[in-house]
């Protein structure tokens, strides 16, 4: 913990419960100390009779104890979200600055005092009152996981080439058939390895068992060949080593290989990475129908089945196959002035779904109405269509002897 030796004590007792009883990453543990560092030197910035444009990396919190935390307000925690959204500079040495960061960033950093909060008051008691226990995160946008398509996937296994072609390979054949994180695959150790499957300790120090197919096994088994002759499992654990250090290789030249590969492959302007090779595993996983949605949820190690979620996107071709079944139909929906051609009976605010209610026998004749496919935001739905032709001849029949039809 020397590294937070410019943080309070209270701070600090809350990192170092979360480094050791909750058992979380060191990375994790890193961000609560910067979001929260610069969560109070904001506090401290706007209570201060120091000037609106001072630097906050030159603001000392080291003073602050739990009265002041306890004093801080939800219109100040407010103030703090306002300054990210809109005044806070990621970029300061940028020629051309642009201002205020990204709902997710934000969403992160409220995290973190949400957790700082729920510390203090449920875990230790030190305080009565939290002020961001009702707060609400930022609205994020929702987009579909990007991923490679298996023909793109191909190609990216047959771009790997050089004097470390069966590491990328194996790398790149976890990342496509297993989903494991790049961290996990980081810290994959040889010891994890076993006869059909690898132990991998994900978030918050989880471990779960992924199985391999045949192809995996066979890369992972040329690879490790190669690897115990650069250096031995005694002097260093870890699985995917480099050859120039023999030292456990890092996320960030995880990253930079997978870069490469992709650079190879013609991949590498489409907004691809290490991640979204995850991303492209879950999703040729539950397209094949091998895999239902709890099984997923294991294999990706997600605490929630609501994360897995995500990947049960419909494909472009069922999209495509939707679009083409819409074209084909030789119908048309049918209106208000429809009906009034048929019967001459004139009815207002009829919507094509209201008609359910109008002619209730007309919707549930199979020959007359039938629910058409629409793609709407990623989903697959339906809407009642109806032949106009055949529905005049029942609206003439029901309403003869109620109305004059006009021919």
């Amino acid at each position: 913990m020397k590294r937070y030796t410019d943080c309070p004590q209270v701070m600090r007792d809350f990192l170092i419960y979360h480094e050791t009883i909750k058992g979380q990453s060191q990375r994790t543990v890193s961000e609560y100390y910067l979001d929260l560092r610069m969560f109070f030197r904001f506090i401290k910035l706007m209570r201060s009779d120091m000037p609106i444009h001072t630097d906050l990396n030159d603001i000392s919190i080291k003073d602050i104890d739990i009265r002041f935390i306890e004093s801080i307000t939800t219109s100040e925690i407010f103030d703090f979200l306002s300054y990210l959204a809109n005044d806070r500079n990621p970029d300061p040495d940028s020629p051309a600055p642009e201002y205020g960061i990204a709902a997710s960033a934000r969403a992160r950093k409220l995290s973190a005092i949400k957790s700082f909060y729920k510390y203090l008051t449920i875990r230790t008691k030190q305080l009565q009152e939290n002020p961001v226990a009702d707060l609400e995160y930022p609205k994020l946008r929702k987009s579909l996981p990007k991923y490679l398509t298996m023909e793109q996937s191909a190609a990216l296994l047959s771009s790997v080439s050089g004097p470390n072609e069966k590491r990328d390979y194996a790398i790149l054949m976890l990342f496509l058939n297993c989903g494991i994180r790049r961290s996990e695959l980081v810290g994959l150790n040889l010891t994890d390895v076993y006869e059909d499957r690898i132990r991998v300790v994900g978030k918050g120090n989880k471990e779960r068992f992924v199985y391999l197919n045949d192809s995996c096994l066979s890369a992972l088994n040329d690879y490790i060949s190669v690897r115990n002759t650069i250096v031995s499992p005694a002097s260093e654990p870890a699985l995917f080593i480099s050859k120039k250090t023999k030292k456990r290789m890092s996320a960030r030249r995880i990253e930079q290989i997978v870069e490469e590969c992709l650079k190879r492959a013609g991949l590498s302007e489409m907004g691809f990475s290490a991640h979204k090779l995850r991303h492209t595993a879950a999703t040729l996983l539950y397209r094949s129908g091998n895999a239902d949605m709890l099984a997923l949820k294991e294999i990706l190690g997600h605490e929630h089945v609501s994360t897995t979620e995500i990947y049960t996107h419909i494909s472009d071709e069922a999209i495509k196959k939707a679009a083409i079944a819409v074209s084909e139909k030789s119908v048309e929906m049918i209106h208000v002035k429809d009906i009034t051609k048929v019967t001459g009976y004139v009815r207002g605010g009829c919507s094509p779904l209201g008609m359910k209610k109008l002619y209730p026998t007309v919707i549930h004749d199979s020959a007359l109405a039938f629910e058409e496919i629409y793609v709407s935001g990623g989903r697959i739905g339906t809407t009642l269509k109806v032949n106009p032709e055949k529905l005049a001849k029942v609206v003439k029949a029901q309403f003869k002897n109620i109305i004059a039809v006009h021919e």
